[in-house]
């Protein structure tokens, strides 16, 4: 029996060409015009490829291009050519950055954590509580190991213990202050509970020292004051209690839950503006601080293996340790993750604040990797707070430099003391440039080491703490994704969801649904069991 063959085939099927038996096979009919289609459909989805990751290559080329104009400018003569004057209008497109950047993060915090901590129910709060502390404390110990153990090996200040006074920068050593760590402690729980959370936005409480005559001997006593610099650790704890003391209040609350979220709502928009001016502001701020330093080749000379320590410990925790935990956990690419963030690690580099990137990281991680807002916008606030992997690497290996450069061993004691000390004090370091070296004064008085030796490290800080930054987000990025990870693969084996959104609740809901209203920044989708109420994505600006 042998089958007709087709009379008539589409363009671009298959033809009918009889074999040797007679049966008609299928042979593929090359079209005139095949290859140079796919030439162009390759050219096509290159556009479309460039279109969707725009802003993240002029991030990225906005970063090599201040570094390469801010190196011309410091050939050409540098601030000294330039002026005082010159100079402030050069770094004022980044300036203007960062103050769009610090306008946002009071509302984002606060607003982000009261309905992040509204929607979560009271288990699911502190189940996903405890597994982020953990992550935080697991990675910063880790960053800590690996610092002093790069440290001990490639030893930075053996080189320059019989030169160290040549290289030494002398700026603000008075200023630094010299805190015994029982009183930065004690600050921290101070700053936990603050006092007045209006003035929480824009000052935190320190404590500093006078020397007074008592009973005919000098003594240092410890006076508190309110210093400028937002209680960021203070208003997240606030957000979170507050958040779950409205959810308490059942229908009374939920009014109040929807303005926070719609707020929320809003505030991220204002990101997704902000972020097209980010590449702009990067050039400036990055070339503006490289024109800054007076003698960019003698500090890499004289410090080089510092910066070295630093930047490759940063390196293989970022692009090794952190992506090998995502992987052993979630069995997905890491790097594919790190692409969806790289816009955001770029302005980390460029603004060196990781307060000021977590705008940008929300916005990142939502759109680009899939993390659900709920946890984004619950768990991001606080690691921006608490997880400072880059501050404890660079300040373990700051404190062994200094060690080394004052020829003062280290025994097994003194390293751990290193590693508690720094692992505990990055949780109270500010999310702000330099925040880490204020800190670094609390591990060389635990080990009995001059400060005054800061002035060293303050002078490649410029360069240490963007390194830093990138580090710390990227961490804070990596634990929304294990923690979403862990809600999907809950959620999978229960039915009953861990993450509930308070305005879909049936029981407390006497009021109209928003969802009805048209909120353009949300999308419904079905759930598993075709219940539109059950996800909850945020449109792509």
């Amino acid at each position: 029996m042998v089958a007709d063959p087709p009379k008539r085939h589409p363009k671009g099927a298959a033809a009918a060409e009889p074999t040797e038996n007679g049966v008609p096979a299928l042979v593929p009919r090359e079209e005139p015009g095949a290859s140079r289609g796919g030439c162009c459909r390759s050219r096509g989805q290159v556009r479309r490829c460039l279109r969707a990751n725009l802003l993240v290559l002029l991030t990225v080329v906005a970063v090599v291009a201040g570094v390469a104009l801010g190196l011309g400018l410091s050939q050409a003569g540098g601030a000294a050519a330039l002026g005082p004057a010159r100079l402030t209008a050069f770094a004022f497109p980044g300036e203007v950055l960062l103050r769009l950047l610090r306008m946002i993060i009071l509302p984002l915090v606060v607003c982000s954590l009261i309905g992040g901590a509204a929607s979560l129910d009271p288990s699911a709060l502190g189940r996903l509580g405890a597994w982020a502390l953990l992550f935080f404390l697991v990675t910063t110990l880790l960053a800590s190991a690996l610092g002093v153990g790069l440290a001990l090996a490639l030893q930075p200040g053996a080189a320059l213990a019989n030169i160290n006074s040549s290289a030494r920068v002398t700026d603000a050593v008075e200023e630094t202050p010299s805190k015994e760590v029982l009183d930065s402690f004690l600050d921290l729980l101070r700053n936990i509970f603050p006092s007045n959370l209006v003035s929480a936005a824009f000052r935190s409480y320190t404590t500093f020292y006078e020397i007074r005559e008592f009973n005919g001997t000098q003594v240092k006593m410890p006076l508190g004051n309110e210093v400028e610099g937002m209680n960021i650790l203070g208003l997240v704890v606030f957000a979170i209690v507050f958040g779950v003391a409205l959810r308490k209040l059942g229908p009374e609350g939920e009014l109040l839950i929807r303005f926070f979220n719609s707020f929320n709502d809003a505030t991220m928009v204002l990101v997704s503006w902000i972020m097209w001016y980010a590449p702009l502001g990067i050039l400036f701020l990055v070339a503006g601080k490289i024109v800054e330093m007076e003698n960019v080749a003698m500090l890499f000379a004289s410090l080089g293996k510092y910066i070295l320590c630093c930047l490759l410990g940063h390196a293989i925790h970022g692009l090794l340790v952190l992506p090998l935990i995502y992987f052993l956990f979630t069995r997905k690419n890491p790097y594919r993750f790190l692409w969806g963030i790289m816009t955001a690690l770029a302005t980390a580099f460029g603004t060196s604040s990781s307060s000021a990137t977590l705008p940008l990281m929300m916005k990142c991680v939502e759109e680009r990797n899939g993390v659900s807002k709920q946890i984004s916008r619950f768990i991001l606030p606080i690691g921006a707070t608490v997880n400072m992997d880059g501050a404890a690497l660079f300040q373990c290996v700051a404190a062994v430099f200094i060690a080394q450069l004052n020829q003062r061993p280290l025994d097994f004691v003194k390293i751990i003391t290193i590693l508690v000390t720094a692992t505990a004090s990055s949780v109270g370091a500010a999310g702000i440039p330099a925040g880490g070296v204020l800190t670094l004064a609390i591990i060389l008085e635990a080990i009995s080491l001059p400060v005054h030796d800061i002035s060293l490290i303050l002078a490649v800080d410029w360069l240490v703490d963007r390194s830093c930054t990138i580090l710390n987000v990227e961490g804070d990025a990596f634990g929304a994704g294990l923690l979403q990870n862990y809600v999907d693969r809950t959620e999978s084996q229960s039915s009953v969801p861990e993450l509930i959104q308070v305005k879909s609740e049936t029981p407390l809901a006497p009021l109209p649904s928003p969802t009805e209203e048209g909120n353009p920044l949300l999308k419904r989708c079905p759930g598993p069991g075709g219940d539109a109420d059950t996800c909850e994505k945020e449109s792509v600006m």
